[in-house]
C-alpha cells in the first residue's frame, strides 16, 4: 500500500487554518505571542499528563518498601498500569469531544481531576485508597486533558506543526524532573507533604496553558468513533498488533528499574533513585532524534529499529549486576522506547487513505495498544515472584521482539517487501 496521495498535498485554497509560520494571533485584544512560547505553554498541560505518570517508577519503589502499605509487586503495578491506560483509552472519546468544542471542559475538569488525585493521594495510607487516588483519578484527569492539550497545538501552527509536536511531547520538565524532587523531599518532609509539594507545582504550571490558550473555531466536523473496516487492511491490523505487543514492554522498565538496582545492591539508595530519570533523559532525546531520521528513511523502519534495539536492551538486564552497564542499559532504552511514544502518530497517517479517518484509526490504535500497556507492568511483577528478575527481563524483551515483528510485517505489506524502501 503506498503512501496515500493526501499525505503529499499541500492545503486546499479554503485551509482549515490559518498560515502563521511564526506567531500566534487570535488572541483576545488582539495580542500576538511567539510560537516557541506557544509550544512551551502547552507543554506544562503535557507534562503533568505524562510527567506524573512517567514518575510512577519512584512511587513503585517506595511502595514495595512497606512504609505506606504492603503489596506484591504485581499489586502495585496495577496502579501505575491503570493510570497510563487512561492516558490512551480516553483519547476514543476526548477526541469527538474536543472536536465538538469542548476544549475548556476537557481541560478545565482533567486538570481538576490531576490535583484531586494528587491531593487526595498525600492522605492514603492502604493499597485500595491508592489505587483509586493514583490509578483511576489521577489516570482519568490525564487522560481527559491529554487530546486537548495535543490537539491544540494545531490550530496555532503550519508549518512548523511537527517542530511543536515534537517539543511537546519531550516532556522534559515532568518526566525528568518529577522523580528528582519526589526523592530529595521524601526523606525531609515525608510522603505526604513530597506528594502535596508535587500537587503544588502541578497546579502552577498547569495555570499557564489554562490561561494562554483559546481553540480556534473549525467547521464543525462529524467523526465515527469506530472504522473496523481498518482491520480488513493487513498492513494496519499488523502494526496494532505490533503496537499492543510492544505497549506490553514499554513501562516495565520505567517502572522496576529503580527497585530492581536497590534491592540488588547494584546501587545505593540514594543513587538507585536517579536510574529513573536518567532512563527519561535518554527517553526525552529518543523523543526528537528518530523524528528526524524518520523523514529520511521512513517511520516505519525507524519504530522498526527502535523497537528491535528496545527488545535487545531489555535483555541486556539479564544478570548485569553491574552499576555502569545497569545505568548505559538504561539510557539506551529510554532512548530507543522514545521512538515508540512519538512515531505511531506519524505512522497511523501513513496507513490511512484519507484525512477524515486519520483520528479515528488513531483512536483505535491507542485504545488497543491500551490493553499492552495495562497488562505488561502486573505480569511482570508475578513473573518477578514466580521466576526472578532474569524471567521478568526475558518476558519483557521477548514482547518487544513479537511487536517488532508485527511492524515490519506492516512495513513490508505497504512496500511489497521492498528491502530498501522509504516507509
Amino acid at each position: 500500500m503506498k503512501t496515500p496521495s493526501w499525505v503529499h498535498k499541500r492545503l486546499s485554497s479554503r485551509p482549515l487554518m490559518t498560515r502563521i509560520p511564526f506567531r500566534m494571533e487570535g488572541r483576545k485584544h488582539g495580542s500576538k505571542l511567539l510560537d516557541p512560547f506557544s509550544s512551551s505553554s502547552t507543554h506544562g498541560e503535557y507534562h503533568n499528563c505524562t510527567g506524573i505518570i512517567n514518575t510512577f517508577g519512584a512511587y513503585q519503589t517506595y511502595y514495595e518498601s512497606g512504609e505506606l502499605f504492603t503489596a506484591s509487586s504485581s499489586s502495585i503495578s496495577w496502579i501505575g498500569a491503570i493510570q497510563s491506560s487512561f492516558l490512551l483509552l480516553l483519547g476514543i472519546i476526548t477526541g469527538p469531544l474536543y472536536d465538538a468544542g469542548y476544549f475548556h471542559t476537557l481541560v478545565y475538569g482533567g486538570i481538576l481531576l490531576l490535583n484531586i488525585g494528587q491531593m487526595m493521594l498525600s492522605l492514603c495510607t492502604k493499597y485500595y485508597q491508592a489505587l483509586l487516588a493514583q490509578g483511576f483519578c489521577i489516570g482519568i484527569g490525564a487522560g481527559t486533558a491529554y487530546i486537548p492539550g495535543v490537539a491544540i497545538l494545531s490550530g496555532y501552527f503550519t508549518t512548523n506543526l511537527a517542530i511543536a509536536n515534537d517539543m511537546n511531547r519531550t516532556d522534559f520538565a515532568g518526566g525528568i524532573l518529577y522523580p528528582i524532587i519526589f526523592h530529595r523531599l521524601l526523606d525531609r518532609i515525608g510522603f505526604a507533604w513530597t506528594v502535596r509539594a508535587l500537587g503544588f507545582v502541578m497546579f502552577a504550571t498547569s495555570a499557564i496553558p489554562l490561561i494562554i490558550f483559546r481553540p480556534r473555531p473549525k467547521p464543525p466536523t462529524k467523526r465515527k468513533l469506530v472504522d473496523l473496516s481498518a482491520f480488513k487492511e493487513p498492513a494496519y491490523t499488523s502494526f496494532v498488533i505490533g503496537a499492543a505487543m510492544t505497549a506490553i514492554t514499554i513501562n516495565i522498565p520505567f517502572y522496576y528499574i529503580q527497585y530492581y538496582a536497590i534491592s540488588n545492591s547494584i546501587a545505593s539508595r540514594e543513587l538507585g533513585f536517579y536510574l529513573l530519570s536518567v532512563m527519561l533523559t535518554g527517553s526525552f532525546f529518543g523523543r526528537v532524534l528518530p523524528n528526524l531520521l524518520a523523514n529520511r528513511i521512513g517511520p516505519f523502519n525507524i519504530i522498526f529499529i527502535c523497537t528491535v534495539m528496545s527488545g535487545c536492551l531489555c535483555l541486556a538486564f539479564v544478570n548485569n549486576f553491574s552499576l555502569a552497564g545497569v545505568t548505559v542499559a538504561a539510557t539506551l532504552f529510554g532512548f530507543f522506547s522514545g521512538a515508540y511514544v512519538s512515531l505511531p502518530p506519524t505512522c497511523y497517517v501513513r496507513l490511512s487513505p484519507t484525512r477524515s479517518v486519520v483520528g479515528t484509526r488513531m483512536g483505535m490504535g491507542f485504545a488497543i495498544a491500551m490493553i499492552g500497556n495495562l497488562l505488561g507492568p502486573p505480569l511482570a511483577g508475578l513473573i518477578l515472584r514466580e521466576k526472578g528478575w532474569n524471567s521478568m527481563w526475558i518476558f519483557a524483551g521477548a514482547s518487544s521482539m513479537v511487536g517488532a515483528c508485527g511492524m515490519m510485517a506492516s512495513r513490508n505489506i505497504q512496500g511489497q517487501w521492498k528491502l530498501l524502501a522509504k516507509l
